[in-house]
């Protein structure tokens, strides 16, 4: 039985994976740590047809390895210790490499079942996943490993490979069939950097065509959710950040418009994690109930689905892109992040620590529900990190807080 084309065209070494090469390329960091012998548990994620499996294979066949592979949505923890059952008794020089796909379909407790093979040295696991781990990764999984983004493989990136499928095709028919380059980056770009897809609308539209692959035999083949077919095409995750920075710069008839581009894909998870990002980051505490808006109108979306779910979701786009804007908390954060790097603020103040609390000052005894002391660590106090935004909520909150810190003093 002939292997699916894509299965035929997957690179066998780094130099052949199309795009990632800050992962993979001559420099890429990836390819470094693999070519000195050095394979950490791995984490990778990305969108569909990016190559997260390639490059599992690639890590395994350098390393010599033994490879093993899971799909998280169908197995088990069970399935993962018959695999070490299995290789106790084999010889295996090198070790074990586990590639789990679709990590987030596992729970808490089953990525957590993990840990025990990855530190007595049973398994060197590589975890790929489309979503972002920082969500749906286990803390204590991801604080072993170390984790790379897969990105979404530009057009220019796709048609060599394009160019070898064809090749490919026409050794195995004795026929003569081609495609004008303009056509390929325009198959790779519609279908939004999955390499896997793109081969998949290029094999069928050589069976239909004699001669030269045609736009016309393309464009029918082109998934309808993946987006229309245009030759100079955004990268869909260039539309998110076109969406956001709309938002930002309080244009709503632009937010919708890429919403729209986003929808249009398919992609309603996307736009409403990016939504709520947006809601946070970037109206933040000028208005705050705009968090509890966007998260409303966000579940609305998922509960409906599309296309319903655009209402929910342009109902937010425009509340977003017309509110007051800060990102006083966004940066707040930031900044106590710097310091946190620097290995500053360690020793926490010994009224805080529990369970004794030893000189703490219960605030709502205090007038105002308010009483001066210290909360930062010794070496941190009088840092500032919040600084209230140039808005109507957070002067009001600013007023607020100035007068009872200032009654609070005048008490002393």
């Amino acid at each position: 039985m002939i292997k699916p084309l894509a299965d035929r065209l997957r690179p066998t070494n780094f130099d052949e994976v199309a795009g990632q090469a800050h992962l993979v390329g001559k420099n890429g960091i990836l390819r470094r740590l693999t070519e000195r012998g050095r394979i950490p548990n791995l984490i990778f994620y990305g969108p569909p047809g990016t190559g997260k499996t390639t490059v599992a294979k690639i890590i395994s066949q350098i390393s010599g390895m033994q490879l093993f592979m899971l799909n998280a949505t169908t197995a088990s923890v069970a399935d993962v210790k018959e695999i070490l059952t299995s290789t106790e008794n084999m010889f295996s020089e090198n070790g074990t490499l586990l590639y789990l796909d679709e990590i987030q379909s596992f729970n808490k407790k089953q990525q957590q079942s993990l840990l025990e093979f990855m530190e007595d040295g049973r398994i060197t696991l590589i975890a790929s996943t489309t979503e972002n781990p920082y969500y749906y990764v286990y803390n204590a999984l991801l604080s072993r490993s170390s984790v790379f983004e897969f990105k979404s493989v530009t057009a220019d990136e796709c048609v060599p490979t394009l160019k070898r499928a064809i090749t490919m095709l026409n050794a195995d028919f004795g026929t003569k069939k081609y495609a004008d380059e303009a056509l390929l980056k325009g198959v790779a770009a519609a279908c939004g950097g999955d390499v896997r897809m793109a081969i998949g609308v290029i094999e069928n539209a050589f069976y239909i065509c004699d001669g030269e692959i045609t736009d016309e035999a393309v464009k029918s083949l082109i998934p309808s959710v993946v987006g229309h077919y245009d030759r100079n095409g955004d990268v869909h995750y260039n539309h998110l950040s076109c969406l956001q920075k709309s938002i930002r710069g309080s244009d709503p008839d632009a937010a919708v418009f890429y919403l729209a581009k986003i929808l249009a894909s398919g992609d309603l998870l996307s736009a409403c994690r990016r939504i709520l990002v947006i809601a946070n980051e970037d109206v933040g505490c000028a208005y705050p109930v705009a968090a509890s808006i966007a998260y409303a109108c966000c579940e609305s979306a998922k509960a409906v689905g599309l296309p319903e779910a655009a209402i929910p979701l342009a109902n937010a786009v425009c509340i977003l892109a017309t509110a007051p804007k800060s990102n006083s908390a966004y940066l707040a954060y930031h900044r106590a992040v710097e310091d946190i790097e620097k290995g500053l603020g360690t020793d926490i103040p010994e009224h805080l620590k529990s369970p004794d609390f030893k000189g703490y000052l219960y605030p709502h005894d205090y007038e105002n529900n308010y009483v001066i002391q210290d909360y930062l660590p010794a070496e941190l106090v009088g840092r500032k990190y919040y600084e209230f935004g140039n808005n109507k909520t957070e002067q009001a909150a600013k007023t607020y807080y100035n007068m009872i810190r200032d009654r609070a003093k005048s008490k002393k």
